[in-house]
């Protein structure tokens, strides 16, 4: 799974929160989540780490 409305709600965050931590634009995010657009390549990988290893993605992250 990579929907990124659940990562950002498993892991506490708001849109604006989530944003600055995976260093994604606050647009892309809110496009996203309202089904705008959908995340490829690099971004839906990382959606998939957030939701396997939350802890370790966002360490490495930071």
């Amino acid at each position: 799974m990579s929907d990124p409305e659940v990562s950002r709600k498993r892991l506490g965050l708001s849109q604006a929160e989530f944003s600055q931590r995976i260093d994604v634009p606050l647009d892309t995010i809110r496009n996203w989540e309202q089904g705008k657009r959908c995340p490829t390549g690099a971004a839906k990988a990382l959606l998939k780490v957030l939701n396997k290893a939350p802890e370790a993605a966002l360490a490495a992250l930071d």
